[in-house]
């Protein structure tokens, strides 16, 4: 068992890190000041193939594995976590083109998306069902040739970029159990119907948009359907919150990595009573545990990734890492704020803005509560993993 990362990953992580030291670092606070979108990094990342990450090399992408997915959110994230929000949900959403499209779907959308050209999200949940999937009420009724789409979606991030948009609808809203009446639609830009109304005011994860989408009456082809089959939209979904999971679990490891770095570099820098801080007991033992916090959950979303790579059943291992990582960047986003004093909570240090990120982590991807409940039935139904 080796825990660290071989020489492939190790070189890759160095490009995107001296991307990230380079592009992002320096403008990513004042640009989040003014709500100015990143279109510079964004299109700099389409340049270095990062759209393609989850594409294989056949329909022009990277066909990265899930550890180096773990390895760009991370290093992205310890720049600015909004900015990999562009290639997250596009991420997941191409994965589950690929896995689960009609040939006709891959060769249609995923070379675009592997480029750049195109971009795309995911839209599964609605203003009365974010946790609860089963519950959504946006429904599609076949007519002729195409679906009718009534509904409502939110929080969806590239919402106004997102050409397709993947779409979890009720094809049967009468089926037994409940999954089994719910499809993908692959809704494309321009779609008569399909309206962004709304930007979400957020706490954090600034950068990118996170929009109200609505359908009245969006007519849409039957060959959208992703599959071409009704009812696995419920297992689509959800295969692809898999590989989210890790994508999230890694923005959390990037973020509490960076207030780490901050705390550490303050602590050495700042002077009280004739000492720098970084000697005071109180003031080690955060780092201390920050450091370690930080480590194990490193570990523990390679652990997960690894195990989707070689395609073993992963939901409780994409739960734990996703749940331990999160919680350790709310932990170390607040001690890291405590090390600097009054000045954590100012807007001229990095602090502020990494404790605002944090919690999104806690949220996305399903709640820590609910993958409490995820990694509860699966260690009971299958044992503990390893």
């Amino acid at each position: 068992m080796d825990f660290e990362l071989d020489e492939d990953h190790q070189a890759f992580r160095g490009t995107i890190r001296r991307f990230v030291d380079n592009e992002i670092r320096p403008v990513a606070r004042e640009m989040e000041q003014r709500g100015e979108e990143p279109v510079a990094i964004i299109d700099r990342m389409k340049r270095m193939g990062l759209f393609g990450l989850t594409i294989s090399e056949e329909w022009g992408g990277l066909g990265a594995d899930c550890v180096t997915l773990a390895v760009v959110f991370e290093e992205i994230s310890k720049g600015w976590m909004g900015v990999a929000g562009a290639i997250g949900s596009h991420g997941l959403a191409c994965r589950m083109i690929q896995d689960h499209g009609t040939d006709d779907q891959r060769a249609r959308y995923l070379p675009d998306l592997a480029s750049g050209a195109r971009r795309t999200g995911i839209a599964l949940t609605e203003p009365d069902a974010g946790s609860d999937l089963q519950g959504i009420s946006c429904r599609a009724v076949l007519d002729g040739d195409a679906y009718v789409v009534n509904g409502t979606k939110m929080w969806v991030t590239n919402a106004r970029h997102a050409d397709p948009l993947p779409v979890l609808v009720k094809t049967d809203p009468t089926a037994e159990p409940r999954h089994l009446g719910m499809s993908v639609l692959l809704i494309e830009a321009g779609t008569p119907g399909f309206t962004v109304t709304r930007d979400i005011g957020k706490l954090g994860y600034k950068g990118l948009e996170s929009c109200e989408v609505v359908f009245e009456d969006c007519r849409v082809p039957v060959g959208n359907l992703l599959g071409g089959v009704e009812g696995l939209g419920m297992k689509q979904a959800v295969g692809g919150l898999e590989v989210g999971r890790i994508n999230i679990a890694a923005r959390a490891v990037g973020v509490a990595q960076r207030a780490l770095d901050e705390a550490l570099s303050y602590a050495k820098e700042r002077h009280a009573f004739g000492r720098p801080i970084a000697e005071f007991q109180a003031i080690q033992m955060k780092l201390a545990d920050m450091a370690t916090e930080v480590q194990a959950a490193r570990l523990l979303t390679w652990w997960a990734a690894m195990r989707l790579d070689r395609g073993e059943r992963a939901d409780v291992e994409t739960g734990m890492c996703k749940l331990f990582a999160s919680e350790v960047a709310l932990r170390s986003t607040l001690e890291a704020m405590r090390v600097h004093g009054g000045y954590g909570y100012s807007t001229e240090f990095e602090i502020e803005r990494l404790y605002r990120d944090a919690p999104l982590m806690a949220i996305g991807e399903g709640t820590n509560d609910i993958l409490r409940t995820v990694i509860a039935r699966g260690i009971t139904a299958h044992g503990l993993p390893g």
